[in-house]
């Protein structure tokens, strides 16, 4: 797609907007949302807003057309359905924020970071503003190449539309692409480390030199792309994610009813349910089931919504949960060393300790154990973690505000960009000078 004008300015002579102007737009537009008067939607094409700061702004349906925005900080803001066409977003803080099915075909985004950010449905194809030069002759408006490499890292582009992309070594590692549409993409010496590409279309790309290393590919289509230096060590298909529970010679229920008699005799009868190294990605309606005390080793339940389900005093060690929905699940006393929880949503969800009562009257706590875990761009606000063991966890761009971490230990944890905004970390075993 290309757009030509001959009264679109150059990129060095953008109007330059001010943090106090753009303040007054964000209010405005905040009054158009709500449909009142004295509101005006907010168009902002062909400024300069470099450096200046919109930090949890809703700005849904802006327009943004051709406007740089270089160094500016965008995090934690609302975007959906806005206009970045051929915008210059070169090494601005985009972390967290919502740019679902916003337009931005011709964007750039050079050195700008998108770790946690949102662009489910958003439109990243080609796309050129083109000027008239002195002869008459048409130019690529576009600035200059040979910034840093862009970067996606546990960005959430879950059914993003990247036809034609030019994202030359940009790094998508830790990104959720689930069925996102990469088609004729670019993605010459791109990183796809532990990314989740199920279901993706990579039709016709260049792959050249890119990375897939322990990455999600089950479903992919890689059809007529160009493969030569392509690193897809560890990365996991179907056939990699282990037996089906239609293999079994009995029905899940039939298991769960033998689980939950064993669970109300204290063992004498049924029978414990081990799920162990099964495939559980596609077991419907898994989160009404109950889970309490179940042994799942090594099991996949990659994308699941188990969103209120009762998973306490279980052992689900080296489970892969990457991408669950998990808010407000119950998974106190629970086992999960070395299980991959990236860019999981524990928000509101009950991760401490499960308290007994001995004979003598004391107390014993069975405590919830994450050592080991992915827990990379996972999303724990509001979550509580009391007493939970954290040790040697890898939160790199964790969300932590307001969850309680009173007593947890996170010895010789990763917290590299985690964000503690009002956690009670009374008690806690943390070193906060890496975060």
């Amino acid at each position: 797609m290309e757009r030509a004008s001959q009264t679109i300015p150059d990129p060095s002579a953008l109007e330059r907007i001010d943090q106090t102007a753009l303040d007054t737009v964000i209010r405005k537009h905040a009054v158009f949302l709500r449909g009142q008067r004295g509101g005006a939607r907010a168009s902002l094409k062909y400024k300069n807003l470099s450096g200046l700061d919109f930090r949890c702004a809703d700005l849904r349906q802006a327009d943004f057309t051709g406007s740089c925005f270089a160094e500016a900080n965008l995090s934690g803001s609302i975007f959906n359905s806005c206009t970045f066409f051929a915008a210059d977003l070169r090494g601005a803080n985009l972390r967290k924020s919502d740019f679902s099915r916003a337009d931005l075909r011709g964007a750039y985004l050079a050195g700008s970071n998108l770790s946690g950010a949102s662009l489910a449905g958003a439109d990243l194809r080609e796309g050129k503003i083109m000027t008239r030069g002195q002869d008459g002759e048409l130019i690529d408006r576009k600035g200059p190449a040979g910034v840093p490499h862009t970067i996606f890292t546990g960005a959430k582009l879950a059914g993003a539309d990247l036809t034609k992309v030019q994202a030359l070594g940009a790094d998508f590692s830790d990104s959720d692409l689930t069925g996102a549409t990469l088609v004729s993409a670019d993605l010459t010496g791109c990183r796809f480390t532990d990314a989740n590409l199920a279901d993706a279309d990579l039709s016709g790309s260049i792959l050249t030199d890119a990375s897939m290393r322990g990455a999600i590919v089950s479903g992919i289509s890689l059809q007529h792309t160009e493969q030569a230096g392509l690193d897809l060590g560890g990365s996991l298909e179907d056939n990699h994610m282990g037996d089906r529970l239609e293999q079994l010679d009995r029905s899940l229920p039939e298991l769960l009813d033998d689980h939950t008699e064993w669970i109300k005799s204290a063992g004498k009868k049924g029978k414990q349910l081990d799920l162990s190294g099964y495939d559980l990605r596609d077991v419907l309606d898994l989160k009404s089931r109950p889970l309490t005390a179940v042994h799942a080793l090594g099991s996949r339940f990659i994308g699941q919504d188990l969103r209120r389900s009762q998973m306490q005093g279980g052992v689900f060690d080296r489970s892969d949960f990457r991408d669950c929905q998990m808010t407000s699940a119950d998974l106190r006393g629970s086992s999960f060393k070395h299980a991959n929880f990236a860019r999981v949503d524990f928000s509101g969800a009950k991760l401490s300790a499960l308290s007994f009562k001995q004979k003598d009257g004391s107390e014993r706590l069975q405590h919830s154990d994450f050592s080991g875990a992915n827990l990379r761009y996972a999303v724990l606000a509001k979550a509580d973690l009391k007493n939970a063991i954290l040790m040697g966890a890898d939160l790199t761009g964790a969300v932590l505000t307001g969850c309680d971490l009173t007593r947890a230990d996170l010895s010789g944890a990763i917290l590299t960009g985690a964000v503690f905004k009002g956690a009670k970390l009374e008690d806690a075993v943390i070193d906060l000078r890496s975060v």
